[in-house]
């Protein structure tokens, strides 16, 4: 499998920033978006991200009523001890603090450690939703930021369980991908054909994921779901084009 063309992956900055400008210019159609009941979110940024590049998507949470938390653990460098020690704790603390389960929105990186989470503690998930991220282990190697990402390996946590080929997980998860990923091929994003599992593709840059107008209705429609009541994503007609269902991998036995 090939990394995303370069070129790809230089324009990724000019295209987010037209997906930022047209989530704002959308604003006031928020109120079409199906509303929270209120549970808790936390929301995990991308590799070398912070909750700064999570800030529009937890306002917009916040904004449809759920208590959207950042992950507070500083720049995403990836899978580092403190990282690996803390989040447990943070998603234990959100629980105890807000009661009941929590749903969790993970951006590339981010969206592994909440597969990670989810399977360990699935008791206190009650959903994830991943934006770009890559599970496959055909991700190693083949993405832009795989260079950094091994300069950085000195400091991570040995051994830690990070791409684990998008099995089925306790909890439902709905993975968000764009074939036009200019930092991970789009097809490592894919995760396991499940009756909780689904693929769901948007058009759009890997950087804007987080403020995609489409991936935005996506996780507000998926989030809203009554727990315990979890149906597969149904696109409205006018929604078609620009979100579509993609078939996962046959599950590995």
């Amino acid at each position: 499998m090939r990394r995303p063309a370069l070129i790809q992956a230089l324009a990724e900055p000019v295209r987010a920033t037209g997906e930022l400008a047209t989530s704002v210019s959308l604003l006031p159609f928020l109120r079409l978006l199906p509303r929270g009941d209120g549970h808790a979110v936390v929301v995990l940024p991308g590799f070398m991200a912070s909750d700064g590049s999570t800030g529009p998507l937890r306002g917009l949470l916040g904004a449809l009523g759920y208590q959207a938390q950042g992950w507070g653990l500083g720049r995403n460098v990836g899978p580092t001890e403190r990282v690996v020690n803390q989040m447990p704790a943070l998603i234990d603390g959100i629980v105890r603090e807000f009661g009941g389960a929590v749903s969790v929105v993970g951006w590339s990186l981010g969206g592994i450690y909440a597969r990670h989470l989810a399977a360990r503690t699935p008791q206190l998930i009650r959903s994830v939703v991943t934006l770009g991220s890559p599970v496959r282990s055909e991700a190693r190697g083949t993405t832009n930021a795989s260079p950094l990402f091994e300069a950085l390996r000195a400091i991570h946590v040995p051994g830690h369980p990070l791409l684990d080929e998008g099995h089925p997980l306790p909890v439902p998860v709905t993975a968000v991908h764009t074939r036009s990923d200019g930092i991970v091929p789009w097809e490592t994003c894919l995760i396991q054909a499940a009756p909780n599992a689904e693929n769901l593709r948007v058009r759009g840059s890997h950087l804007g994921l987080g403020f995609n107008p489409a991936a935005m209705y996506v996780i507000a429609d998926r989030l809203a779901q009554p727990i315990g009541a979890w149906s597969p994503f149904e696109a409205p007609a006018p929604y078609r084009r620009i979100i579509t269902r993609v078939q996962g991998p046959a599950r590995r036995v």
